[in-house]
């Protein structure tokens, strides 16, 4: 099966999906109502061809197989396999003759603020492939959680989107839980200080989370820790297989696009790029442009479209 040339929108069961807008690789993804997630039941036989978005998206199987192709990898995703593709990762969907499939999409800016989300968001280096196999002790957990959240979805009661965002949270929880009992970061570290390394850089990463915006260098980062600067510097990467100013980096651009797709486009980019702790306009413009593929212009311009024509 051939991947469509120009992605269309997926069939609904509710019927009022809008249509998502396109800027060369970059899907911007609309939600229902100006919430902050949205789910629909996919049967269609075409792909789509390679794209990312700011979403996170949580593909799940339900009659057929499902192919997605990644940077890092290809998955041929069997019904109740789950695939949790991480915001700006570069994919491409190729679907069977006959099939469905539930897709969930969510916008993750309202969760990072909570403490401990920062620990999540830097285990989501690549698709996450969930099954019997990969996740024996929480699979089944995670599978009736999408299915509640689906359930929840199409209910349309009063406080949906809440109880959809209480049950993403269990999720990440779920999935925080499996790492820790199932990776060890640090593998030259004696058992009785690998939960004490764990919380350091835990409670490191909500810092960052909350002062991105200041001048936060590697030296002042170690010092917070208690490290020196080397031995911090190769922590660091075991815990978030980033560098520090990789990491750090990737915060701040997070943190631009949110403000670049806030209406009214009242603030200039040269004010977002310092308002994230950028004191070069041209490092914050090569830097989006390495990490999502457009520039900040371009960005803003195509969420500014969805805004006046949504």
């Amino acid at each position: 099966m051939q991947i469509a040339d120009n992605p269309v929108a997926f069939n609904l069961i509710n019927d009022d999906w809008p249509g998502n807008l396109y800027e060369d690789e970059h899907e911007l993804v609309t939600y229902k109502n100006n919430a902050s997630m949205r789910i629909w039941y996919n049967h269609q036989t075409h792909g789509y061809s390679a794209h990312w978005h700011t979403a996170l998206e949580i593909i799940l199987p339900v009659e057929n197989y499902y192919d997605v192709s990644t940077d890092q990898a290809d998955f041929h995703i069997q019904p109740g396999e789950i695939l949790v593709i991480p915001p700006g990762e570069m994919h491409t969907l190729i679907a069977p003759e006959s099939g469905n499939r539930f897709v969930f999409l969510f916008d993750l800016s309202l969760l990072n603020g909570i403490k401990g989300f920062s620990g999540i968001r830097a285990m989501m280096h690549g698709p996450i492939y969930i099954t019997p196999e990969t996740f024996p002790k929480t699979h089944s957990i995670l599978h009736s959680i999408l299915l509640q959240m689906k359930d929840e979805y199409f209910n349309e009661s009063e406080f949906t989107e809440l109880l959809i965002t209480s049950l993403l949270l269990n999720f990440f929880v779920r999935l925080g839980n499996h790492y820790r009992s199932a990776r060890n970061p640090f593998p030259e570290v004696q058992a009785p200080k690998h939960k004490v390394y764990i919380q350091k850089f835990s409670n490191l990463l909500g810092y960052i989370d909350q002062h991105y915006m200041e001048n936060l260098t590697l030296e002042d980062m170690a010092s917070y820790a208690g490290f020196s600067k080397f031995h911090f510097s190769r922590l660091f990467k075991q815990y978030t297989k980033d560098t520090f100013t990789d990491y750090l980096n990737q915060r701040r651009i997070r943190a631009a696009e949110e403000l670049l797709a806030a209406p009214p486009p009242d603030t200039s980019i040269t004010e977002i790029a310092m308002r994230c702790g950028f004191s070069s306009i041209s490092t914050f413009n090569r830097l989006f442009k390495q990490l999502k593929n457009c520039t900040p212009g371009e960005f803003r311009a195509l969420n500014q479209v969805e805004v006046w024509h949504g």
